[in-house]
């Protein structure tokens, strides 16, 4: 089982009243919920951690994941706000608001952190959710208690508008990159992460902090996994673009669920992938986004879709 740590919110997409006028619509949100969900429609095993509220927006996500095959047994339920996040979409491409305060996400603490059995093979963790107090260090509390003997990745996703203190963001995702086996980073993240240059060269940065794989997706492009010996390139399928709400986040679920039906989901077989199982596990990755951006809003395929 793979267990998805981090946020899970309400995207309030842009919308027109039957008169015109602008309008927000609610649509489950939240990159990691978002990875949770395709991970179950693709029908792997996976779990969501986090703070989910008891408001109904909680309630509308609790039954998104539910629907979605996720496992919640690990989700904490307090009686605190759901995050929301505005979107505005220019040429099809997402900028975010986000009202978080004392939300049920962000006040997730140490305390809530589970046991965690045999079962759980894998952990995720990304995006807002590694931005605010004190979920942030309870996500990284997380991984440095689970990470050693569990396969760690990462999807920084970074939404720079959300952060408030650069430099303390950008050392937990130092330390926790540096953890991660596997890393996944648009272009515009790499260069956030590591400035601008040559993006093999900034991803072999990546591999020298630690990781195994890093994935480098450039949008109608396509996507290249590096590893220290090979770096496979993977297009992206030609759709007709909706908008690209959640597609990095599907493909972090497609990619995960390669490498899991290659049985290859430990930490010593992703540190040897071979070059036809990390083309695979990519290709499924890149399908799986290219329905979710034919599409409104974050809405992952389920397996007959693709």
């Amino acid at each position: 089982m793979i267990l998805c740590a981090g946020e899970a919110l309400i995207d309030m997409l842009p919308r027109e009243t039957s008169d015109g006028g602008p309008a927000f619509a609610p649509h489950i949100g939240g990159s990691v919920l978002n990875t949770a969900n395709a991970l179950g429609r693709l029908g792997q095993p996976v779990a969501f951690f986090n703070g989910i509220s008891t408001d109904f927006f909680g309630e509308m996500l609790m039954e998104t994941l539910v629907e979605s095959g996720v496992d919640t047994s690990f989700v904490v339920r307090p009686d605190r706000p759901t995050t929301l996040a505005f979107v505005k979409l220019t040429d099809g491409h997402a900028s975010y608001l986000f009202y978080d305060e004392n939300s049920a996400m962000r006040m997730l603490s140490e305390d809530d952190i589970p046991v965690l059995d045999d079962r759980i093979k894998a952990l995720f963790f990304g995006c807002i959710s590694l931005v605010s107090e004190p979920c942030a260090a309870t996500l990284e509390t997380l991984m440095m208690r689970e990470g050693a003997n569990r396969v760690t990745m990462i999807d920084p996703n970074i939404r720079a508008s959300f952060i408030t203190d650069e430099a303390t963001y950008r050392a937990r995702l130092d330390r926790m990159l540096a953890k991660s086996d596997l890393v996944k980073v648009s272009d515009e993240d790499l260069m956030w992460l590591r400035g601008d240059g040559d993006l093999t060269e900034k991803a072999h940065e990546l591999l020298d902090m630690g990781a195994a794989v890093v994935c480098v997706t450039e949008g109608a492009r396509g996507v290249t996994g590096h590893m220290k010996d090979k770096s496979v390139f993977v297009p992206a399928p030609k759709v007709d673009v909706v908008d690209t709400v959640g597609a990095g986040d599907t493909f972090n679920g497609g990619f995960l669920t390669g490498l899991n039906e290659l049985d290859v989901m430990s930490k010593p077989a992703v540190r040897t992938l071979s070059e036809d199982a990390l083309r695979r596990a990519l290709d499924m990755g890149a399908r799986a986004a290219a329905v979710t951006v034919s599409r409104a809003g974050a809405n992952p395929p389920s397996r007959d879709e693709l």
